[in-house]
């Protein structure tokens, strides 16, 4: 008996435009159903509320997700001043109105204390794990559990505009840095309360922003791809960067095919590099730099596999 099809072996990146009211897993499993892909996960949720990229790996990309997780992003948000809710954004209750008294001043030197690196204590609303349950649930139920406040850099916070009650920024902050936590505190500098209406991821790492692919745009692609049975190799997938553009920051070493096929074996091999013992690189193989895992360099100077891309025959994807 043949064995159920589980959906295509594809690797690749897809950077998704998140809609609005939608949570980041419904749009991730929206994606790989488009794709009809064996496999998919995303590098860092986004609220309901919020809209914009999110980068989604498909395949053995899955693989390389954390080092998206861990990078920088870039928002634009606009928040109502004067009220605050209990989630800090727009579906939340309002828990306090108060009004705005402060001046232009007040607000310059109240954003300037979030530049830089500084400590911020996560959100009960939020995704992080309490005794393996997010803390959004224990909020819901009115449970409030203590939270260790964590480092953070605001590399850059841009001043957009300011009327009447709302206030846009933009902000360029390291990983795990909650928007709507810096404008709950910023409203309670103020004394006046805040909360985020709109919120927009504009950039993971440094994917482009044109890349991004609406849900609306891949369904019609797909619904295409139906209609005029157009292969999905052909139809969705040069959407897809990549899968070591997600490790491009890390050197490179390149192997030769002899080299590579011990390497994909799980065995260190000697490789010519200029690198220091624990330095975690991207190794890539022959004239082509076909990319096959990523790997550290031992105390000896080895090329020590870490994680290895698996090579998927047609007979292995049914």
């Amino acid at each position: 008996m043949a064995r159920r099809r589980r959906g295509r072996e594809i690797n690749g990146i897809f950077l998704l435009d998140k809609p609005q009211d939608i949570s980041s897993n419904d749009a991730l499993q929206k994606v790989r159903r488009l794709f009809n892909a064996s496999k998919a996960g995303h590098t860092g949720a986004l609220d309901p509320l919020a809209t914009g990229m999110l980068p989604i790996c498909l395949g053995e990309a899955t693989k390389f997700s954390q080092f998206l997780l861990d990078s920088d992003k870039r928002y634009r948000v606009i928040a109502r001043l004067g009220q605050r809710t209990d989630t800090s954004d727009a579906h939340g209750e309002v828990i306090s109105e108060r009004p705005l008294t402060f001046t232009q001043e007040q607000l310059d030197v109240a954003l300037d204390t979030f530049r830089g690196d500084t400590l911020q204590v996560p959100s009960m609303y939020s995704a992080l794990k309490h005794q393996g349950r997010p803390l959004y649930e224990y909020a819901r139920k009115g449970i409030t559990i203590e939270r260790e406040a964590r480092p953070i850099t605001v590399y850059e916070l841009l001043f957009i505009r300011r009327e009447e009650n709302e206030l846009e920024l933009e902000i360029h902050c390291s990983k795990g840095t909650y928007i709507r936590t810096i404008i709950d505190d910023l409203g309670e500098m103020l004394g006046c309360g805040a909360h985020v209406i709109f919120l927009r991821r504009l950039q993971v790492a440094t994917y482009p922003a044109e890349r991004m692919v609406t849900l609306e745009q891949l369904q019609a692609l797909r619904s295409n791809a139906d209609e005029t049975e157009t292969p999905l190799e052909m139809a969705l997938d040069p959407l897809l960067l990549p899968m070591d553009t997600a490790v491009s920051h890390f050197p490179q070493v390149n192997l030769t095919d002899v080299t590579a096929a011990y390497f994909k074996q799980g065995q260190p091999v000697r490789a010519q590099h200029e690198l220091a013992a624990q330095t975690l690189t991207r190794v890539t193989q022959g004239d082509d730099a076909c990319f096959i895992g990523l790997a550290v360099i031992s105390d000896e100077g080895l090329v020590a596999p870490r994680r290895l891309v698996v090579e998927h025959t047609p007979e292995q994807a049914e």
